[in-house]
């Protein structure tokens, strides 16, 4: 029992996958992952702290706002990262599922009597 508990998952962690890209193939394990971007803000004067990720929990690096003084704090979703909020957001990689589904091709030949030329055609199964 003490055993199950030491065991580590081999989780791929993503860590090839740049995150100047909002989506990327990941080059380790061939997932899609997705770069999501977070900006911790305090919840009295909404300035921006700087913060980090621990347990993949956002967490801001201070407990009390160094502006203020308030420990209360936000965490905002950012659609797409700005040169001016780098140095305070947090990326998290997040493996978005795809449903992948299975097409058959059928190439049709050239019918010299009707003069058409080759065509592929696609049908979802």
């Amino acid at each position: 029992m003490i055993f199950e508990f030491f065991k580590h998952k081999h989780e791929c962690k993503h860590r090839n996958v740049g995150a100047e890209s909002d989506e990327a193939y990941c080059p380790d394990c061939g997932a899609l992952v997705r770069n999501k971007w977070y900006l911790v803000r305090c919840s009295c004067c909404n300035i921006k702290r700087k913060s980090h990720t621990e347990y993949d929990e956002i967490k801001p690096d201070t407990k009390f706002c160094p502006n203020c003084g308030a420990s209360d704090f936000h965490i905002e979703e950012l659609d797409k990262i700005n040169f001016i909020d780098i140095n305070y957001a947090v990326c998290k990689k997040v493996v978005i599922s795809h449903q992948s589904c299975n097409i058959r091709q059928i190439w049709v030949e050239k019918d010299d009597k009707l003069n058409k030329e080759t065509k592929l055609l696609g049908m979802s199964v």
